[in-house]
């Protein structure tokens, strides 16, 4: 069979080649689920376009000789390509040293185990995570980074990319980016609150300096008035 191993996205068409080393096959055709058409044939060799792929499922070539049935089979992968890359910070808006969150999510892609997401900050890579071992579907993917805003946080964009390897299924590496997003990060305001609190315990703790301060100065006065001045004769 020809090619070897098959990979489409949902709904397309592939061709087939089914031959056969046999000089004489009695018959032979392909047997699937998918719809297929016979294009061209000769004696040893038949090709088919199968259409309409949705899922993943299994085709067979089968050759009749001398009596004797042979079978090949040929795995047919759907694959879905990371076309959307969205990435969101949480919140968008962050006071230096407040916590934020970077989330990408690929809504649709598929075989996930081929699939690495990367969070970028300018050229530094943030987070890479393989989904070794996920099961296949479309439900989509999803990577987050917690982090502290930082000043310098606003001078570089933060994007995702998103590699789906099809290498090792016959295919190549699709790639995926998001558009890119600046943090914007501004200086913490003192809350108006603690101000007026810090400036009213200071007025409070002023005056009752003061008023200690006045109690002794007036009090020194009183006892020296009471106290009064006397003379010294020489005796």
């Amino acid at each position: 069979m020809y090619p070897e191993q098959l990979l489409v996205e949902p709904g397309g068409s592939k061709l087939v080649n089914c031959s056969t080393s046999c000089a004489q096959p009695e018959a032979g055709g392909l047997e699937t689920a998918l719809t297929k058409s016979l294009l061209q044939s000769g004696p040893q060799w038949n090709q088919y376009l199968v259409s309409n792929i949705s899922q993943d499922t299994v085709i067979y070539c089968y050759f009749t000789c001398f009596g004797d049935q042979k079978l090949k089979s040929l795995d047919v992968s759907v694959f879905y390509p990371p076309k959307q890359v969205l990435l969101k910070l949480q919140p968008a808006w962050v006071a230096a040293g407040r916590p934020f969150t970077v989330e990408c999510h690929v809504p649709a892609v598929k075989p996930l185990e081929s699939l690495t997401l990367t969070l970028l900050h300018g050229k530094e890579a943030l987070c890479n995570k393989t989904f070794t071992g996920e099961k296949n579907g479309t439900r989509g993917a999803t990577v987050t980074h917690n982090g502290t805003a930082h000043r310098e946080d606003s001078r570089h964009n933060f994007s995702c990319h998103a590699h789906l390897d099809l290498r090792s299924r016959g295919g190549s590496i699709l790639h995926g980016v998001s558009e890119p997003q600046m943090l914007k990060v501004y200086e913490p305001r003192p809350d108006n609150q603690m101000v007026v609190i810090i400036s009213v315990v200071s007025v409070l703790l002023f005056l009752f300096v003061t008023s200690i301060l006045l109690c002794f100065v007036l009090g020194q006065h009183w006892r020296q008035r009471r106290m009064g001045a006397y003379g010294v004769q020489d005796a």
